[in-house]
Formats: C-alpha cells, structure tokens, sequence
C-alpha cells in the first residue's frame, strides 16, 4: 500500500525546494514579486505551503500516515467514475492535469516523444501486465505491484530512485519522517545549490542552468543503462 501511495504521490517527495523552483512558470509560481529571480524568502514561502499541503494531519512531521492520505486523495481524485480502479483514459487524463498544471511536465513529455515514438506501445505493455485480472483498470494493489517491480528492476540497474533520493536527503535523522526543521534545512541547502553566484537570488539563467545539467545528467544514465 505504502509504495501505492509513494508512486501516486510523487509531490509528496519532491520536498527539497526543487519543486518550487520547477513551479517558476506554474500555477504555484514562488517570483512573487514577479522580477524574474526568486529569492530564499521566496522559495520558502513557496515550499512552507507544499509542506503544509503534504503534512494532511497538521501535526508538523511528513510521514507515511500523510502520504497515504495524499495517496488516497489523488487516486480518489484520478479514479473519474470511483469504481476503486484506473483505467487507462483515467490515468492519461490525470497525467494531462497534471501537465496543465505544470508546464515544464508538459515540455518533458514533448521531449520524451520525440526521442522514441515506442513509448506508447512500452506503457500500453506495463498497464497490461499490472492488469493482473484483465479487468482493464489498475486497483491500488496492482498500482503497488507495478511500482514495486520497476523499483526492483531500478536497483539491479544501479538507477538509484531520484525521488527516494530527494526524501532520504530532506530525511536527516533517518526515521522515514520529515519534520519542519528538516524540511526547513533541506529547502536552504537547495537554494545554496541552485544559486551559483552566491548572490542571494536564483535567476532565470541559473534555473535553465539546473535545467540542462539534469538533462545531462538523465542522458549519462540513459547511456550507461543501454551500454549495460
């Protein structure tokens, strides 16, 4: 169940800042002041609401409790005609959502396509094999075995998760839980990161910066996955 709600949850994971900075041009746009840069102060207002958003029980800790929530909420949310399953329409449709929420989805899928027209076909393949009982939707139990699967095949593959990598560096204590002091931290050491002149503001230069080493850095891996 809990790697249902992880899959399904993927904001819920993306809690290092990086999130915020993605959203510059979305609907949760943290350049308040609209000149182009976003400051801390920005980044972290921007971040204390996803925080408050993901903590569903508002007892100040990120943890499996609230992810189940937030897990359940966005299958609920998915699942159109509330029948417990996924259909394919239904998953592509949430997908679509989610794009128009967030644009810069909406240029990866783009991307995405225009290097292999087969990615389609290889989804079309992953949802028929989830679909254990031919029933032509994915329960939670189904989505949870998908996911599972992947995730083994991730690790025999050296891949690493990125989001489980994004948790486990917010996560300092190690206890599966992210507290607001964490979380906090975590948001800090990300604007650090991001602002390469130390100047106290990340500009739009550096975002396309972040932007193109990470491309960079999913290319190296699609390269060492091929040359496997």
């Amino acid at each position: 169940m809990n790697k249902t709600i992880l899959a399904l949850s993927a904001a819920a994971l993306a809690l290092t800042g990086t999130t915020a900075i993605a959203q510059h041009r979305g609907a949760h746009n943290p350049d308040t002041d609209g000149n182009g840069s976003v400051t801390l102060t920005e980044m972290q207002a921007a971040s204390a609401e996803r925080f408050a958003r993901m903590d569903a029980n508002g007892d100040g800790v990120i943890n499996a409790a609230d992810r189940q929530a937030r897990g359940a909420q966005m299958f609920a949310r998915a699942d159109a005609n509330g029948d417990g399953e996924l259909t394919a329409a239904e998953m592509q449709a949430a997908r679509e959502a989610r794009k128009a929420d967030r644009p810069e989805r909406g240029e990866r899928s783009e991307r995405r396509a225009k290097r292999g027209g087969d990615r389609t076909e290889r989804m079309a393949q992953r949802f028929a094999q989830a679909d254990t009982d031919n029933s032509g939707g994915l329960s939670q139990a189904e989505l949870a075995a998908m996911h599972e699967a992947r995730g083994e095949r991730g690790k025999r593959g050296n891949r690493g998760g990125k989001r489980g990598g994004m948790f486990l560096s917010a996560d300092a204590n190690g206890d599966q839980a992210i507290s607001r002091a964490e979380f906090d931290a975590a948001v800090q050491a990300r604007f650090a990161k991001l602002d390469s002149d130390g100047n106290g503001a990340i500009s739009a230069e550096e975002r396309e910066a972040h932007k193109a080493e990470r491309r960079a850095e999913r290319q190296a891996k699609r390269g060492e996955r091929r040359g496997q």
